[in-house]
C-alpha cells in the first residue's frame, strides 16, 4: 500500500469524501515526508509548515460537514516561487531582488486557495527561471530525488524534486521554454504546458504559462480544471470554456501521431531517449494508431534569434538594477545577459521576430497530425551544479530543441515517463496537440499510461 504522501489527488478526495482519511492527518504525513527529505533536496522556498496545518483543519471542517470548496479540497500542494502569494516575497530565484512581500495572490495561487487547497510553500526556481536546473544564487542547489547527484531540470527545478519525492499530490511551475516539461521528464512526472492562455498568468508575457506537475494524467487534469478558472488581470488569457477535464477516455485506434526524433538544432538524441521513444510510438501503433515520421523543422538562426531576443530582455532588465545588486546575479546568467547589451536595434528585433517563425513552421508541421511524439529532452540530467546540460552560457538552448515550439505555437504539450536510461533515470516523452486541444493531449497521455510498460517505484522516502 502507497504511504498516505504518496496517494493521488484523486484517491485523496475520495477518501475524504468517504471519509475514511482526513486532511489533518494526509497533511502532517506529508509534512514529515518533507522533513525527512528536504534537508537534501532543497526543493522548498518559504516552507509553512503552520499555515498548511491551518488549512488542513480548516479543509477537514468543511469535509465533515460536506461542504468541501472545490475539487480539491484539503489535498497538500505547491506553488512556484515566481506565482505569487500575498504576503510572501518574490525573490525569482536570485539573491538581486529586493525581498518585498506580494501584495496579492497570482491567479494559479488564489485559483488554489478558493479551491481549498493545502499549500505546503512555495518550490524553488534558479535566477530569473533562465535555467533548467535548480541552481541559484538565493537558494541552495535543489537535486533530484532519483539521484542526488543530478539537477531535477528547471526552471520549475524545486517543484520537479518535490512531485517526485512525494510532498504532496500537486505542484504547480511555470513554462516559456520548457520549464515544466524538461523537469518532468528527468524527474518521471507528468508535466503539462496548456495551451498559451489556458492558465491566466500575472504578469503575462509572450509564450509563457502556468500548468501541473504530478505523478498522474489524471491529478494533471484534476487540478486543471481549479486552474484555468477566469482572471482578469491576464489580458492574453483565453475566453473562458466549460471543459470537462475528468473525461479523459480517448480512442487510440485511428489516432494520426507523428514521431519527431530530430528537431534539427541543438544536441543529438541520446540512444536511450530515442529508443524508449521509439517503442512508445510503437505502443500507440500496436493499439491502432497510425504514426508517421515528423520531418525536423527548426532551423539554427531560430534558436539563435530567440537566444538573441531573451538576452536582450534579460539585460533590460539587469542593467536597471543597481550595481550592487546586479553583481548578486548567478555568473552563468549574469555572462548570458550581458549578451544583450551590445546588440542593435534592428538585430533585436530580428531575434524577436523568430517567435513567429518558429510558431509559424510548427503550426505547418504538425496540423496534420492530433498528437505529436518526441522526446522532451535529448539528454539525461546532468549534475546538480550545472546550470544546463552544455555547463555553457554561450550554447544556453541547445537541449530545449523539442519544448521550445510548442511555447511560441501556443499549443498544449505535456512530458509523461516513457522509461529509464541504462543509468537509471527516468525518460520524458512529450506529447504536443493542436492549439487549444488540451484534454485531446491529456487523454492521449492518460492512453499512454495503459499502454507503456510498468513505471519503477518513486524514489524511496
Amino acid at each position: 500500500m502507497p504511504e498516505l504522501p504518496d496517494l493521488t489527488a484523486v484517491e485523496l478526495i475520495a477518501q475524504y469524501r468517504a471519509r475514511t482519511l482526513s486532511p489533518v492527518e494526509v497533511t502532517e504525513a506529508v509534512l514529515a515526508r518533507v522533513e525527512a527529505r528536504e534537508p537534501e533536496l532543497h526543493a522548498l522556498y518559504a516552507y509553512d509548515p503552520s499555515g498548511a496545518r491551518e488549512d488542513a483543519k480548516a479543509s477537514e471542517s468543511r469535509w465533515h460537514a460536506g461542504e468541501p470548496l472545490g475539487p480539491i479540497d484539503g489535498v497538500p500542494l505547491t506553488l512556484k516561487e515566481n506565482i505569487a502569494t500575498r504576503g510572501t516575497p518574490v525573490p525569482l530565484g536570485t539573491a538581486a531582488t529586493a525581498l518585498v512581500p506580494a501584495p496579492e495572490d497570482a491567479p494559479a495561487g488564489a485559483r488554489v486557495r478558493e479551491s481549498g487547497g493545502v499549500l505546503l510553500g512555495k518550490t524553488t526556481m534558479p535566477d530569473y527561471g533562465m535555467l533548467t536546473s535548480g541552481l541559484s544564487s538565493f537558494h541552495p542547489p535543489s537535486r533530484n530525488p532519483w539521484d542526488t547527484t543530478r539537477t531535477p531540470g528547471g526552471s520549475s527545478a524545486g517543484a520537479g524534486s518535490a512531485a517526485a519525492a512525494g510532498y504532496g499530490p500537486l505542484h504547480v511551475g511555470t513554462d516559456i521554454g520548457g520549464s515544466i516539461r524538461l523537469p518532468a521528464g528527468w524527474c518521471g512526472l507528468v508535466g503539462l504546458k496548456p495551451s498559451f492562455g489556458r492558465v491566466p498568468v500575472d504578469p503575462p508575457f509572450l509564450g509563457r504559462v502556468a500548468g501541473p506537475m504530478t505523478r498522474t494524467v489524471a491529478d494533471t487534469a484534476l487540478l486543471m480544471s481549479v486552474l484555468s478558472g477566469v482572471d482578469g488581470r491576464d489580458h492574453l488569457s483565453l475566453p473562458p470554456e466549460s471543459l470537462d477535464w475528468t473525461s479523459l477516455s480517448a480512442q487510440v485506434e485511428g489516432l494520426r501521431i507523428g514521431l519527431h526524433l530530430d528537431p534539427g538544432v541543438g544536441l543529438p538524441v541520446s540512444p536511450d531517449i530515442r529508443t524508449a521513444v521509439t517503442e512508445a510510438a510503437r505502443a500507440f501503433e500496436a493499439a491502432g494508431a497510425v504514426v508517421e515520421p515528423v520531418d525536423p523543422f527548426l532551423r539554427r538562426e531560430m534558436l539563435d534569434g530567440l537566444d538573441t531576443f531573451w538576452r536582450v530582455r534579460a539585460w533590460s532588465d539587469m542593467s536597471m538594477l543597481p550595481e550592487d545588486r546586479r553583481a548578486k546575479v548567478l555568473p552563468y546568467i549574469a555572462d548570458w545577459a550581458a549578451g544583450g547589451g551590445d546588440v542593435s536595434g534592428v538585430d533585436a528585433y530580428r531575434g524577436f521576430a523568430q517567435i513567429d517563425a518558429i510558431a509559424v513552421a510548427t503550426l505547418r508541421v504538425t496540423e496534420r497530425f492530433d498528437v505529436v511524439l518526441s522526446p522532451t529532452c535529448p539528454v539525461s540530467a546532468p549534475p546538480a551544479e550545472w546550470p544546463s546540460p552544455t555547463n555553457d552560457p554561450r550554447r544556453p538552448f541547445e537541449h530545449i530543441a523539442f519544448t521550445l515550439p510548442y511555447n511560441m505555437s501556443g499549443q498544449p504539450a505535456v512530458s509523461i515517463n516513457c522509461g529509464y536510461t541504462s543509468d537509471d533515470q527516468p525518460i520524458g516523452l512529450q506529447l504536443s496537440g493542436r492549439r487549444f486541444a488540451d484534454l485531446d493531449v491529456l487523454r492521449a497521455a492518460a492512453a499512454y499510461e495503459t499502454l507503456r510498460p510498468p513505471s519503477r517505484p518513486w524514489p524511496c522516502p
